[in-house]
Order: C-alpha cells, then structure tokens, then sequence
C-alpha cells in the first residue's frame, strides 16, 4: 500500500501581529497574525527542521529520494535538495530534485515523489515544501504571506495513509508571479485572478477528480484546500457545497499566514494530526493548475499522531512576538541599517567541501581508546593521545546545556548581542556555536537547549549555513 509514512511541520518562532503591521501604515486591522522567520532562516533551513520533525527515530539511511518544493529558492542555479540532504545526514546515492515557480510545487513535488515509488525507482521518497515569501511593504501580501514548511515520507511499507488516486490539470494563467529580478511578487486585478483564475481552476480540478472516482461532496471526511485569502477560500468551498464547519480543514491565515507552496501541506498535516481511521481527505494543490489528491487513513495513524512528534498546534502555541514593525523589517532586509566597520566575510569552497561532513551534518569525532567525543573532529585525543583512532558520530540531533556563555554587543548583524554559547550535548561532546530565537535576559547557564541548522552568513554568492543552539521552544509556551 503505497502512501505517507509519517509527516512533520516547522513554524517559525516569531510572530508579527497585523495591528503592528497596520500601525507602521496609520492603517487599521482586524486581529491577526503571521509567522515569520528569522533572520538567520529561510526555505532551506525551515525545511530542514520539518524534516527533522517528520522522520524523527526513523532509519534515515532508508530514505532513498528527497524531492524540495519551494517558490523562495536562496539559489538561482543551485540545487537545494542536496544540500538539506546533507544537513539531514541522507545517504549520498538518492535521488534530489528541486520544484520551483510554482504555489502548485508542494503537491506536483507529492506527485512525483509517488510516480518514482510506482516505477520501482525508489522505496521511501522524503518531500519537504518550505517557503518564505516577502509581500511588498504596505501591501496587502504583507500581511497574508507567512512562513513556515512540511514534509512528509512516502513508501510502500507501514503507510497510515493510503493514496488512493489523483488528477492534475494544467493552467496558464498570470496571477501572482514574480520575475528574476523582483524581490516581491506582483499580481493583477483581484476580481479577475480570483473568479477567472483559482475559482474556475479550483472548480476544474475538483470536478475532474469527483467524475474520475465517481465520488460526491459527502464521500470526504476532510477538505484540505488551497486558497490565497480568506473570502476566496470560503467561496471555492461553498461553491461545491462542502460544510465549512465540519468538512473544511481551517486554514491558518489569522495564525500562521498563507505559506506559499507548503500552504495547502501545511493543513494536510494539520488534519492528519486529528484523522481517525476511515477518514477519507481530498487535498487540493494550486498555482499555474491544480492538483487534487484522495487519501483514505488507516489504523497506523497513530504512528503519526503519536505524542513524540511536534504538531502543528506545538508550533502554534510555542511562539514570541516580534516587538515593532521595523525588527520585521529588519530580518526581511527591507531597511538599512548601520552595521560599522567590520571585515567583510570570507569563503574557501575546498574548505567547505572537505569538511562538509562536520559543517553540515555535524559530525564529531568519538575517540576509540576513552570513548570522548571532540568537534571539530580531532586527529589526537584530548584525554588519552591516540593517534587517529576515532570514529564519527553525528551530533546534530542531540539536546543539551549551556555550560557557559557570552553576549557580544559590538558584533554586527541582525541581532544584538550576538550570544555566543559553549554546549555540553547529551551523550557527550561539547559544541560551540552563537544562540539563535532566545531572550537576552532568560539566558542562563544550565538552560536546556537543542540544535537548529541556520543560515550564518553570504559571501561571493554563498548561503553558508551551520548549526546553532536554541532554547527549548517547550520552555515559552505561548509569549
């Protein structure tokens, strides 16, 4: 039975209140909010985390492809699918891909990830859909898009939900795009992208799937469906009759923002996590066409509702503030600011490459004679001097403490002070690494912290990205 092992999201920390956006336009707005990524995170490393999140103690040596859909791709001649292969410690003989251009790339990238399994061409295909979209300051994209990421982990074995059939239409139609040069997306009259584009697209796509199964509004127990705003969401719903109330998976818009291409995922997992065995779901995917999907869950989807995974309403309930416009604006880069006189940072890609294993994976060394475990990884034992009689260990999935740390106020960058931390991680081995998503003044020795993989810095056109520690986001539950 060919379908979804398991699945996992990634919200980020920070929120951006709708009356704080309104307020830096002297406009007004109903409640609300938006997820918004960090400075040091984009499409890349939100998808490493829902990943992480998604495969959890599964065997990732298994995992034979990884298919990353995003519209918000760091690199223009690039591929991102193999660098969070890397980050995610994948075996190096699986197959990448990366889907772009498109909101429809999330469910064209599920597709694909399914025709490979079919083909025999792999067991287990991860699919990651990570986005990171900036509205135009004062837009009204300013404060629908959001930022956030899913994955999930399709194969033939242990499948809690079973794919039950598809169909696909293709569309040329200009509603939203964006060309090489635009760093906001643009869009036309919204009467006409809404009624004659995803309305009309949105009802094709539907129709065709129903006609195809010989399946009614009723057959479904869940309505995962795409949509770019509120009202428009609402009609396209209305318009097949499906109940609102009790079919429609509620989509975040007031929580979590329209996150592009892992939109419509997003709420996939979301109504996986309260699915119940016999639940029949219809997943609709748009942008440049449609995708719809229909899933039926079985008795293992407690293995994804299981109490060790971080849930959407984890993400929801774990979440900060951001204090004022202008530190959006800041992390999205659309105000200068004053950095001083600092050293332009540096790159070496023979570097990068030869220790690609310990700066992307974090691997450390465990010494073979004393059992201690060094990062970097060292050629001679800090304990006991054996001599190049270690072996390798990752360490990037591990908890740990502060054993100590320092605030740098004079470095530059998005943050400041920049907290730099020294890490003793569970099971051995100490880290150090800069702190990322914390409170100046609840940083303490002996804080519980994980590892998060983060953008660190561009230089020559590289995204050069490490891991860094974070408080626990169970210790902030709701600020």
């Amino acid at each position: 039975m060919l379908g979804i092992i398991s699945c996992g999201v990634y919200i980020p920390f920070y929120r951006l209140g709708w009356d704080e956006i309104a307020k830096a336009w002297a406009g007004k707005a109903p409640k609300g909010e938006k997820a918004v990524a960090n400075h040091d995170e984009d499409s890349i490393t939100m998808g490493v985390e829902a990943a992480i999140n998604c495969l959890g103690s599964l065997d990732r040596k298994e995992v034979d492809g990884l298919y990353f859909a995003t519209t918000t791709s760091p690199y223009k001649e690039k591929q991102c699918s193999s660098l969070i292969a890397a980050a995610l410690d994948l075996r190096d003989d699986i197959i990448t891909d990366d889907c772009t251009n498109s909101l429809r790339s999330g469910t064209i990238a599920l597709r694909t990830a399914i025709n490979a399994i079919k083909a025999g061409a792999a067991n287990k295909v991860l699919v990651i859909s990570s986005d990171c979209r900036i509205g135009a300051p004062g837009s009204q994209f300013e404060r629908l898009f959001g930022d956030g990421a899913a994955a999930f982990l399709l194969g033939r074995d242990n499948a809690a939900v079973a794919l039950e059939g598809s169909y696909s239409i293709s569309q040329e139609f200009m509603d939203v795009w964006r060309t090489e040069d635009d760093i906001f997306p643009r869009s036309w009259e919204e009467r006409f992208i809404i009624n004659e584009g995803y309305l009309r697209t949105i009802h094709q796509g539907i129709s065709g799937i129903m006609d195809k199964y010989n399946l009614k509004t009723r057959d479904f127990s869940r309505v995962v469906l795409y949509g770019p705003d509120p009202g428009s969401h609402s009609r396209a719903a209305r318009s097949f009759g499906f109940d609102l109330k009790d079919q429609v998976q509620p989509p975040p818009f007031g929580t979590i923002g329209n996150t592009g291409s892992s939109f419509s995922l997003i709420m996939l997992v979301s109504a996986l996590e309260e699915a119940e065995a016999g639940d029949r779901i219809l997943l609709v995917g748009y942008g440049d066409g449609c995708d719809t999907s229909i899933m039926t869950v079985n008795k293992k989807i407690e293995n994804i509702s299981n109490t060790n995974r971080k849930g959407v309403k984890y993400f929801l309930s774990s979440k900060r503030p951001l204090p004022s416009y202008n530190k959006y604006a800041g992390f999205r880069n659309l105000i200068a600011r004053d950095v001083g006189a600092t050293a332009s940072q540096a790159t070496f890609l023979p570097w990068l490459w030869r220790d690609r294993r310990q700066i992307l994976s974090l691997y450390g060394g465990r010494c073979k004679g004393c059992g201690v475990i060094s990062f970097p990884i060292q050629r001679v034992c800090d304990v006991c001097l054996k001599k190049d009689e270690f072996e390798e260990v990752r360490l990037s999935d591990r908890k740990g403490k502060v054993f100590t740390f320092s605030l740098d106020n004079l470095a530059p960058g998005a943050e400041s002070p920049v907290v730099i931390t020294i890490v003793d991680l569970d099971g051995g081995g100490r880290l150090r690494c800069e702190m990322t998503d914390f409170d100046t003044e609840e940083v303490k020795i002996g804080m519980d912290v994980d590892l998060t993989f983060r953008k660190m810095h561009d230089a020559r056109g590289i995204h050069h990205y490490f891991w860094k520690s974070r408080p626990l986001r169970w210790a902030y539950p709701g600020k």
